[in-house]
């Protein structure tokens, strides 16, 4: 949707121009600090959609507006009590510049630090947190330029038929890309396509336990909690695809508070980064998952001790991260630092039986001949139902990183008999560092198709860019699982004319070749 939106795009990179002027030129401080200005708009509009769907329905609703609230560490007398009405956006946008950004200093940020009470993982990981937007000017430029981002998405929003919390996601999204541009310990994010693509394949229903032990800011988390209101929702055969051919929403007449409350407390998310913790914390909360369960824990540790809890789990771990030996969690067996083969044991270990996960992988762990890279394919191919590999072209992740990836989806405790590839060739996007839209949607819609359709039965053609190959095949070969080992080469027959008759073509070529030099000779003469 960005590509095509020049204003939505114009208006953020003013934002980080607005702060780039005001003296925060780190772009993670910058975005932690956008974000907390989206999220007290965020909070406001749909605490007001809450209230307005409330009178509708009958239901009672009680705004977390409502009230009075005690800041931390004062008195408890009357005076020293805020009216919680004033702590909204809708409210303090109205204040002159010097007493607004004092307000929200004082009172409005440490309301929304503790918005999820004192036991919540929200305000445990908000504890040190800061707002610091140093001047009252930027904090009012700031706040216009994210009212008319928002307007702006509204307008989208109804004129292109998208659900409105989707599109702030997007925006959402290409303020997170900003960060960096490959990031720490391999960490990059996921275009949200791909998410897309990974949650239809491992179809995540209403009740299961769902994790990334890697998540970032819970981009695959949302992409479960989207695809589930979706399928909830009876009016989903109106919706339309959105550029990616995806039907995505997030709303639904069935999305009643105690379905709200499954969703709530299937959410299970984890990462080493405490910035990324809070973001992502946020940014399932700004679409409607009240209580997210994302937690800062190194998933790989020895203090990290959960196996057998999750039905589905969907991750894009760290690629070029490795962990100090001596803290690697006593569970995983494989012998190597490499985190991306501890991440596939470990997320092995984290499914409960039968349990599905779909999970993104450098190449290199599909073919590596070392012994924990071997290691690391058997028990995919010996303790799990291997599904699917579908290889993904390099320029997937740029401008992040241009390395050569796959996904694996694979279930716990099911028999490998064959194993279904796929050669994507195209995500619908150009694989450069602009990564701009191609008309349609590339590989992705024939992957779904072909995937829930493909009938182990049926004799496949190694030609094609998908095929079966058998549990023995692949165990001949070192447990191997690049396509290339056994992708058939398609050869072209092309038919050449005969000798004589390109040597006539070749002598006139020269002729005329030798009349332009001699013209040109005799411009010079």
């Amino acid at each position: 949707m960005l590509q095509n939106n020049s204003a939505l795009k114009s208006k953020i990179t003013q934002l980080w121009d607005k702060f780039w002027s005001g003296g925060i030129s780190n772009p993670l401080t910058a975005i932690e600090q956008i974000t907390y200005l989206l999220f007290m708009k965020r909070l406001d509009d749909l605490d007001l959609k809450r209230k307005a769907d409330a009178e509708f329905t009958g239901e009672l609703y009680t705004s977390k507006f409502e009230g009075k609230w005690l800041p931390t560490g004062m008195p408890d007398k009357e005076e020293n009590y805020v009216n919680k009405a004033t702590l909204c956006w809708s409210h303090f946008r109205h204040l002159p510049a010097e007493e607004r950004l004092q307000h929200i200093q004082l009172n409005v940020f440490p309301f929304l630090k503790m918005l999820n009470g004192d036991e919540s993982s929200f305000s445990h990981h908000m504890k040190n947190a800061v707002f610091i937007i140093p001047k009252p000017t930027l904090l009012v430029e700031v706040m216009s330029t994210i009212e008319e981002i928002f307007a702006e998405i509204e307008k989208d929003a109804n004129e292109g038929g998208q659900a409105f919390q989707d599109i702030q996601g997007d925006v959402y999204e290409m303020l997170l890309s900003e960060i960096a541009s490959a990031g720490k310990n391999g960490q990059f994010r996921t275009p949200r396509h791909i998410i897309k693509l990974i949650v239809e394949l491992v179809e995540p229903q209403l009740g299961n336990r769902i994790a990334d032990p890697a998540c970032g800011t819970g981009g695959f988390l949302l992409g479960a909690y989207q695809y589930m209101v979706t399928q909830l929702d009876k009016n989903k055969k109106n919706l339309q695809p959105d550029e990616d051919g995806f039907i995505r929403n997030s709303v639904s007449s069935l999305l009643t508070k105690e379905v709200s409350d499954i969703l709530n407390n299937r959410l299970y998310g984890y990462d080493i980064d405490v910035t990324m913790v809070r973001l992502g914390l946020m940014n399932l909360m700004m679409h409607g998952v009240d209580t997210p369960h994302i937690d800062y824990k190194d998933t790989l540790s020895k203090g990290f001790t959960e196996s057998n809890q999750y039905q589905i789990i969907m991750a894009n771990p760290p690629f070029t991260g490795s962990i100090d030996k001596g803290d690697i969690n006593e569970s995983l067996k494989l012998g190597t630092t490499k985190t991306e083969l501890l991440f596939v044991e470990n997320i092995y270990n984290l499914l409960k039986m039968g349990g599905t996960a779909g999970v993104i992988v450098p190449q290199g762990v599909l073919f590596g001949s070392g012994k924990a890279f071997v290691e690391a394919r058997k028990i995919l191919i010996e303790k799990c139902e291997l599904k699917a590999v579908i290889t993904m072209p390099s320029g997937v992740f740029k401008p992040y990183a241009g390395v050569s990836t796959a996904i694996l989806i694979f279930t716990k405790g099911g028999e490998t008999e064959n194993v279904w590839f796929y050669d994507m060739q195209s995500d619908g996007y150009i694989l450069d560092d602009k990564r701009a839209k191609l008309e349609g949607y590339g590989d992705l819609q024939d992957i779904i198709t072909q995937y829930k359709k493909r009938d182990q039965r049926i004799e496949s053609n190694r030609k094609e860019k998908f095929f079966f190959v058998p549990k023995d095949k692949i165990i001949a070969e070192n447990y191997d699982l690049s396509m290339n080992k056994y992708k058939e080469d398609v050869f072209e027959e092309v038919e050449y004319g005969k000798p004589a008759v390109i040597l006539a073509k070749l002598k006139k070529i020269e002729c005329e070749i030798t009349q332009e030099l001699n013209e040109l000779e005799g411009m010079l003469g």
